[in-house]
């Protein structure tokens, strides 16, 4: 197969979801992520399933075939604190932290209940990588809901400028625009303890842009800052054309 010519890529890891008793791998992100790269244009996807740790491993040995401009994995199945399907974060992490510099993975969203937990965790594998970018739920998620922003905030990183990768409040308000139509009070899921949990209070941004001095940080509360200054603005501009 010839060498694509397309400026993005995102590589899709995905688990069975077993949403009900008759899902036979039925249920799968894959058709979201076709259409967003539909839309956006120049932007191959590649998929392959997990099971365990080897079965990750080697799924990322075979899409990690070529260096695009700007690639983002996106690795979705049912979470927990410590693990996406039946793997653990830190190992998923790790992995895609050592293929990050050779093919230019700028960007990692995990798709799973739980999977933003620790944050410290997503500071410490995107610092000393080419991450620019991370996020994921600190709480339990709905599938279609969750698959939604998912796939709302992967289009907004594919059209994320060279320059707005030197700041944080560059990237910051990239990912505000990529959520602003998603009402930050809205709840997602629940905690373990099986409260209710908004939106803001559940997904986890964490940021490094780009150049030496600057370190990951978690950005969240700046992002979800921005959005409601986003909305806030459009609801501006709404009212005074209907004023006009």
């Amino acid at each position: 197969m010839p060498k694509s010519k397309c400026k993005n890529a995102i590589l899709v890891f995905e688990s069975p979801w077993n949403l009900d008793n008759y899902d036979a791998n039925r249920s799968s992100v894959l058709p979201f992520v076709q259409g967003v790269a539909k839309m956006q244009g120049d932007t191959e996807v590649f998929f392959q399933n997990f099971h365990n740790k080897s079965s990750f491993k080697f799924a990322l040995e075979c899409l990690c075939r070529q260096k695009f401009n700007n690639t983002i994995v996106y690795i979705a199945a049912h979470g927990s604190k410590d693990r996406i399907g039946k793997v653990s974060i830190e190992d998923l992490l790790a992995a895609v932290n050592e293929k990050s510099r050779e093919y230019n993975i700028k960007g990692l969203m995990l798709g799973s209940c739980f999977a933003g937990t620790k944050t410290d965790l997503l500071q410490i594998y995107t610092e000393g990588s080419n991450l620019r970018w991370s996020a994921g739920y600190s709480s339990s998620c709905d599938w279609l809901i969750g698959t939604m922003i998912d796939c709302a905030i992967i289009h907004s990183a594919l059209n994320i400028e060279d320059e707005q990768y030197k700041t944080h409040e560059a990237m910051q308000k990239v990912f505000a625009g990529a959520i602003a139509s998603f009402a930050s009070n809205a709840i997602i899921g629940e905690n373990r303890k099986q409260k209710s949990v908004p939106l803001s209070d559940s997904l986890q941004f964490v940021i490094q842009p780009e150049g030496r001095g600057f370190r990951a940080q978690v950005s969240s509360p700046k992002v979800f800052e921005q959005a409601e200054e986003h909305r806030l603005n459009e609801e501006v501009e709404e009212e005074m054309e209907e004023a006009l």
